[in-house]
């Protein structure tokens, strides 16, 4: 079972991202305090978890976390500052949004920015050692799915239900004969053998 955070006695938040490596779709980032009496065996990087346990995780954090928040960047968003800065500041986004204040902030990965005057430290992998970043990944994941699957139904062609945004054979497929729409990435390679934006 993952330990409930890096520093406990405090109101530590933890943060992480889903969806950077997508040619579609918005980036989620997720914030997560979780009281540090908090136990749950199933709980781990939502990567190593199915969908149906996802879900289950998910209400379980929201009904038991001491806070928890999304925030979200927009593709038009990600194009101007770039991918990392958007994931970056969808976790600032979410931060702002918690309604306890945290003591300190630990991120899963290995870049962040300082949050106003809060320590912090990244974890390469955090998802899989600390319960507050994986609970984190879970709820970014999930409303993140959310989100493509709602988009997937009004975009059909790119079958964002199933490869939510990423650079699978049939979405770039899609692009291909479809070309690209106002969610997509544009400065992201969207073609194999693309050679300039659209």
């Amino acid at each position: 079972m993952l330990p409930v955070c890096f520093t406990p006695g405090g109101f530590e938040a933890g943060c992480d991202e889903a969806g950077r490596g997508c040619l579609a779709g918005p980036v989620y980032a997720a914030a997560v305090i979780l009281p540090d009496d908090f136990h749950n065996e199933l709980l781990n990087d939502s990567k190593k978890l199915t969908d149906r346990q996802r879900r289950q995780l998910r209400e379980v954090i929201e009904a038991e976390a001491t806070a928890w928040a999304v925030g979200i960047c927009t593709p038009q968003e990600i194009d101007s500052i770039n991918i990392l800065n958007a994931s970056i500041e969808a976790m600032h986004r979410a931060l702002d949004a918690l309604t306890v204040r945290p003591t300190s902030v630990i991120v899963d990965g290995n870049k962040f920015k300082p949050y106003r005057d809060l320590p912090w430290q990244t974890f390469v992998k955090g998802d899989g050692r600390f319960a507050n970043i994986a609970a984190a990944s879970i709820l970014a994941k999930t409303y993140r799915d959310d989100e493509m699957n709602r988009l997937g139904a009004l975009f059909p062609h790119y079958r964002w239900e199933i490869n939510k945004g990423y650079p699978t054979r049939d979405h770039r497929a899609a692009i291909a004969r479809y070309g690209p729409t106002e969610h997509h990435r544009m400065t992201f390679r969207l073609l194999d053998n693309q050679l300039t934006l659209f």
